[in-house]
Parts: C-alpha cells; structure tokens; sequence
C-alpha cells in the first residue's frame, strides 16, 4: 500500500527525530489511513481514506 489518501493525495511527510543530546534520525509522519467500501460511478469500492476527508463528508461511505 503507497499511504496515499485515495481523494486529496495526502502522503506521508519526513523530518528528523531530535534527541536531548540533539542527536538527529529520519522519521516519517504517516496519514491517518483507513480503508473504507466507498461508493464510486454506482458500485462500491475499497479505497484507503484519510480521516479528515471522513470527518468531512468528501466521501460517500457505502452501506
């Protein structure tokens, strides 16, 4: 799976861990994905959904 928001391309962002002794790592920030049946053109799909886009309503959840 590619982390990516199926309707606003939400992806994954990085930046770096900074310890006490300032000590830097890579990290990632990763979207809240969830993988929701979505009504598409009449028919359900199975998309991967960030949660803002749920909370908004950009998305038509399937029953």
């Amino acid at each position: 799976m590619a982390k990516i928001c199926a309707i606003c391309g939400k992806k994954p962002v990085t930046g770096n861990n900074i310890s006490h002794a300032h000590n830097r790592t890579r990290r990632r920030w990763l979207p809240n994905l969830q993988k929701v049946r979505v009504k598409v053109n009449g028919g359900t799909k199975r998309m991967a959904v960030c949660t803002s886009c749920l909370k908004s309503n950009r998305v038509l959840k399937a029953a």
